[in-house]
């Protein structure tokens, strides 16, 4: 997937302006400009203020087909779990497995 392909594909859906995407993303519009002039990837936190403005995750924004979303609960899990030694990481999936 092309990265700025897909924050086109986004930008058309909504009818958005560059202009629109710089001022809902906090990102300069100079920036999302030279993005396409350089032919760059933006950054992932670039990514993450693009997906917080169109109002979804960046699992969704790289899904190809249907869009993936998680409930409170899942995200609360993760968070959990991303906290975790790799130790206990490994004792929760070993419990899960065990289920």
């Amino acid at each position: 997937m092309n990265v700025l392909d897909r924050i086109t594909m986004l930008q058309n859906e909504r009818n958005w302006t560059a202009y629109r995407l710089s001022q809902e993303s906090g990102i300069p519009q100079t920036t999302i400009s030279s993005w396409y002039k350089n032919n760059m990837t933006p950054s992932i936190s670039s990514l993450e203020r693009i997906c917080d403005a169109y109002h979804i995750t960046l699992s969704q924004f790289f899904s190809e087909g249907e869009p993936v979303e998680i409930t409170n609960e899942q995200r609360k899990l993760l968070q959990v779990y991303a906290r975790l030694s790799k130790y206990q990481q490994s004792l929760v999936l070993e419990f899960l497995d065990s289920l």
